[in-house]
């Protein structure tokens, strides 16, 4: 499909925090809050450290809030993902460990709940982009298979919009997701921006959770495995960690 850009759609009200600017490593830090130490420096990350003491995030919580999920509820492991479809770091964990993830939940050997959290709308040239690429992600969750699910997400992040730059409106979104075969329903979801309130909605919820967790500080990815906090290498390593720790 052309990859023609349209003009941004109007602003809505966005996601309640106002990241600060980007430091020289390129990633974004909250008002007021410190994004999360990740091991993935090379992948884009930020790191930005805190005193704050990390705590536990309430996984009967997480497992409502999530935009969807992927693998099977019997899987041996369960994480929690959280994204936000304009953070360029996310969309270089995509391209290192998407693969490995996907094979994992496939395989039946891990469950992954993805929360795609909206603080970066405001770095969006509609300024509403990461609310409304949620919105069509939970479209694609509410009636469409893992595999068009997967493949939709994983889409999302390759066609992502420069930082302040023009971006998809909804019925480009629409049609990233008939490319992945989603149904005409599905796609007027999208198109209609539908499910774009309650994205929000869980996008607060998710929020909160990966705040206690991680003593106060909220940066994406994030990953947390019963509620806690796991470390991500610039590499699937850490998703193979994760699913043979014996081997790790």
């Amino acid at each position: 499909m052309s990859n023609k850009k349209k003009q941004p759609v109007s602003k809505a009200s966005g996601g309640k925090y106002q990241p600060r600017a980007q430091s020289s490593v390129t990633t974004y830090v909250l008002a007021g809050l410190a994004v999360v130490v990740l091991a993935a420096v090379v992948i884009g990350g930020i790191l930005w450290n805190s005193n704050s003491d990390k705590g536990t995030a309430d996984t009967n919580v997480l497992a409502t809030t999530a935009v969807f999920t992927a693998g099977s509820a019997s899987a041996p492991t369960t994480i929690d993902m959280f994204e936000d479809f304009q953070c360029p770091a996310c969309r270089n964990l995509e391209e290192t460990s998407g693969a490995a993830l996907t094979d994992a939940a496939n395989s039946g050997q891990l469950q992954i709940r993805y929360h795609m959290l909206n603080f970066l709308d405001k770095r969006s040239g509609s300024g509403d982009y990461s609310s409304r690429a949620a919105g069509a992600m939970k479209c694609v969750a509410t009636t469409e298979d893992q595999t068009i699910q997967m493949a939709y997400h994983s889409l999302l992040f390759k066609e992502q919009p420069a930082e302040g730059d023009v971006d998809h409106d909804n019925q480009a979104l629409a049609a990233f997701a008939k490319d992945v075969g989603a149904s005409e329903a599905t796609q007027q979801c999208i198109a209609d921006g539908a499910e774009v309130a309650a994205a929000q909605q869980l996008a607060e919820q998710s929020q909160a959770e990966l705040s206690t967790a991680l003593g106060g500080q909220v940066g994406t990815p994030s990953v947390l495995e019963d509620g806690k906090q796991v470390e991500v290498t610039s590499g699937p390593e850490w998703v193979a960690a994760l699913i043979a720790p014996d081997q790790s």
